[in-house]
């Protein structure tokens, strides 16, 4: 098995995986007939057995569970032909020959026969990971998309009689879904390690809402979608801050535009303001991928004595580099201004020894002035309450006479003190209880 790695090329970080390395490490022990040297690595080999499982368990690909890990590998490798056939035709030519020349050994990985392991060690868990029958399928929601991905490529590749057919299979999922992690997932955030070294990684137990799971707001969902639409095409497109009061529907209008625009190549990355120092690594990651991402801010609003607004006016317009055009910023805010402003922001006599506070209130205002785009969401009258909590009940399946289920949703929303939209929902998710 090691000589199928090591001959890879354009693939070649598939050898330098760890699970892939202590497998091949004991089958080549196996049949070179070295019985101590396998029976020394064997609970390693297990651990890593384990590790396959585990996989195939959080991503939800079953059958095969050796294929689908290679797949998984294969779908997930950054390497040059992949990043170049990201949404586009993979191409011809020099790297498109050691991509073939790599398919050969891969095929042959995929099918791999672990008779003379198993044979050695009186045990067929490599054959029951390559014919794995769960008790009850598993599939977690928030990876139904990746699972049902892992699954049909694992599939055609299986399928595969030879190079050609392999690279064109995998040149069809580079079209259709990109690379890497941006390929397979829909939103990130930033992690900070110990040592504060930030790392994207996903979110993965998203929300699956669409526009029509927020009723009204029509005008707002509107601008929106069309702004997203020409960001997406290419247009001309602003940055966006819905303002307004608070449930009124602003983070949902997000989720629904992620997943409205997500197969047309739109990404989402969620970053909070403690973490605006880190802009510029989220900017160095993504602005050569063929995506276009929004960095998304919920719930954005500064203290007066919080400066981390400074970080994002610069990437929004005014920093020396150019905000690459693959990027949007979309905020969230209960406050229209952002920043918190007090009665003594208005004098101009030198409150707290700045001689020219007007100036500083200017550069406060001045962040709202970068988004081109503001959208306002107010609460809904309690007519229109009434409507949402109409449209949701039918939504969940709520069978109960409308005078009765108005009645309710009135003396929840008192209890609640608002009748917003976040009100009405959870008022249905008291009935579903």
């Amino acid at each position: 098995m090691r000589n199928l790695l090591s001959n890879l090329i354009v693939y070649g970080n598939l050898k330098h995986d760890e699970t892939l390395e202590a497998i091949a490490s004991i089958s080549d022990a196996a049949e070179a007939g070295e019985e101590s040297k396998v029976f020394s690595m064997l609970s390693g080999c297990f651990d890593h057995v384990h590790k396959i499982m585990e996989t195939a368990t959080n991503y939800g690909f079953t059958d095969d569970l050796w294929a689908g890990y290679i797949t998984f590998l294969l779908m997930t490798d950054e390497n040059p032909l992949a990043m170049v056939s990201e949404n586009a035709t993979i191409p011809e030519g020099s790297a498109s020959h050691f991509a073939k020349h790599d398919f050969e050994y891969i095929i042959r990985l995929l099918h791999y026969d672990f008779s003379r392991l198993e044979s050695m060690l009186c045990t067929d868990c490599f054959s029951t990971l390559q014919n794995y029958k769960a008790v009850k399928k598993h599939e977690r929601m928030y990876y139904s998309f990746i699972s049902k991905t892992v699954n049909e490529l694992k599939d055609e590749l299986m399928d595969a009689d030879n190079a050609d057919e392999f690279y064109e299979s995998m040149g069809k999922y580079y079209h259709d879904h990109g690379v890497g992690m941006f390929g397979l997932n829909k939103a990130f955030r930033i992690r900070n390690d110990t040592d504060g070294t930030p790392e994207l990684i996903p979110i993965n137990n998203l929300d699956a809402v669409n526009y029509d799971d927020l009723v009204g707001y029509e005008l707002q969902k509107k601008q929106i979608f069309e702004n997203t639409r020409n960001f997406i095409e290419g247009k001309r497109a602003n940055n966006v801050l819905l303002y307004g009061d608070a449930g009124t529907g602003k983070s949902t209008t997000i989720k629904a535009t992620l997943n409205e625009f997500y197969p047309e190549g739109l990404r989402l990355i969620e970053i909070y303001k403690h973490q605006f120092k880190d802009l510029s690594y989220v900017i160095s990651k993504v602005k050569s991928r063929n995506y276009k991402f929004i960095i998304y801010m919920d719930d954005l609003s500064f203290e007066d004595f919080e400066i981390e607004y400074k970080y994002l006016k610069a990437v929004i317009e005014g920093g020396m580099e150019t905000k690459p055009d693959n990027i949007l910023i979309y905020a969230t805010s209960n406050r229209r201004h952002l920043i918190k402003e007090s009665t003594a922001d208005r004098d101009d006599m030198g409150v707290g020894g700045d001689v020219h506070h007007s100036d500083t209130l200017e550069e406060k205002l001045s962040l709202v002035d970068r988004f081109g785009l503001n959208i306002l969401y107010t609460k809904p009258t309690y007519q229109e309450f009434q409507q949402i909590v109409i449209s949701l009940a039918k939504k969940h399946g709520i069978d109960m006479p409308e005078k009765e289920l108005l009645a309710k949703a009135n003396v929840w929303s008192v209890r609640k003190g608002g009748h917003t939209g976040r009100v009405a929902q959870q008022f249905i998710n008291s009935l579903n209880n």
